[in-house]
């Protein structure tokens, strides 16, 4: 495996787990799962506020939505397979970007 390769895997797993230390974080904090309806809730700055969040931590929201959508309302494969690709690339940009701030600040060479 070439060591590019190996970068963009290592950025999709870091995204998926910065996504699902989040919104389990958040799910912890506030006793109900984080979702997209955070950016309807509450007055602005509220709304702004959760626009970070939601940026990391949507690859996770995605998929937990997908696969409850396919256990209720047995969505078809083809709607499962491009979630999960949005989701993946999603997370590898997140991951990225989360990667490219720890180099930045000094934590990994």
């Amino acid at each position: 495996m070439s060591p590019d390769a190996l970068n963009s895997l290592f950025s999709l797993f870091i995204g998926f787990a910065l996504a699902g230390a989040l919104a389990s974080g958040y799910q912890a904090f506030a006793e109900r799962p984080a979702g997209f309806g955070l950016l309807q809730e509450g007055q602005t700055p509220r709304r702004f506020a959760a626009v970070p969040f939601l940026v990391f931590a949507a690859p996770f929201i995605i998929m937990r939505n997908t696969l409850r959508g396919v256990q209720v309302e047995r969505r078809r494969v083809e709607f499962v397979m491009m979630a999960t690709v949005i989701a993946g690339f999603w997370s590898l940009m997140s991951g990225t970007f989360f990667v490219m701030t720890l180099r930045a600040a000094g934590v990994l060479a």
